[in-house]
Formats: structure tokens, sequence, C-alpha cells
């Protein structure tokens, strides 16, 4: 195995270590709710004017299945619609009380599993994130240019 594969491998398999770690205590928190109902009132609790497009593009998801998972999360009470005075044709969403005690079971849990890995994050030197991070946003950006070029074949394709 070379080490670009070497590197993708061991991402799988922290990422996989993450999820299936963290995964328990997520359902139990969060029971009744999916992965993606929570990360989308993630996205509405923190960005400002979020509409079915901004979580589209956010999730890499179709304008279609986000306007179903806001409708879903809008009968269970999660989020409501708002328009703006300005702009009649724009429909918008905020968390609503119990949209917001969601969110903030989901924040608190995160707190934890940082906390629970806060000893691997301190022995990390600033040297050592810049690097991490310029990979990270390198390879970000490799892959942002393949999903325009995916998107403009599946426009002229349609």
């Amino acid at each position: 195995m070379d080490k670009q594969e070497q590197v993708m491998q061991e991402f799988r398999d922290l990422f996989n270590k993450m999820v299936w770690l963290n995964k328990s205590k997520m359902e139990v928190s969060l029971r009744g709710h999916t992965s993606s109902e929570v990360h989308c009132l993630e996205y509405i609790g923190k960005y400002e004017d979020p509409n079915v497009t901004r979580l589209a593009e956010a999730f890499y998801m179709t304008r279609s299945a986000i306007s179903k998972m806001t409708k879903k999360l809008m009968e269970k009470g999660l989020i409501e619609s708002y328009q703006k005075s300005e702009n009649k044709k724009e429909i918008y969403f905020r968390l609503t009380p119990k949209g917001k005690a969601v969110d903030q079971i989901h924040e608190e849990l995160h707190r934890e599993f940082q906390e629970r890995d806060q000893p691997v994050f301190e022995q990390i030197t600033d040297a050592q994130y810049d690097g991490m991070l310029r990979f990270i946003d390198q390879y970000s950006r490799h892959l942002d240019e393949h999903i325009r070029k995916v998107e403009h074949d599946t426009k002229h394709i349609i």
C-alpha cells in the first residue's frame, strides 16, 4: 500500500471509529431524529436566513431531498418557515424552541466528545495543525473542482 492509499485508509478508519464511538450516545440522546435532521437543525441554528438552496449546497443533497427533510422537521415542530417583507418569494427557516433544545443536546454531545479526545489534541503542535489544515484545504478544493464538474456535466445531460 502506498502512502496515499494508507492516508485515505487511515482517514476512513478514523472516521468509522469516531462514528462507532459516538453513535450509541447520539442515538440515545437524540432518539427519534436522524443524523441528517440533527445536522440540518445545526445548520439552521448557526447560519442566518437558511433556505432550501443553501441547505442543499451545504449537505450536497438535492433541493427536493432538503424540501422533504424540512417538511418533516416542521411536522415534528423543530423548525418553522418565514419570509422577509422585502422578498415574499423566498422561504427561510429558523429553529423553534423544541428545535433549539435538540440542537443544544447535539452541541453538548459534541463538547463531550471533544473533551474525550482533548488529550490527543493537546499534543499537536501549531505547525502540525497548520500542515493538517493545509492538506484538508487543498484536498477540499480539489474535491470542490470535481463536484462542480459533475454538476456541470449533469446539467448538460438533463
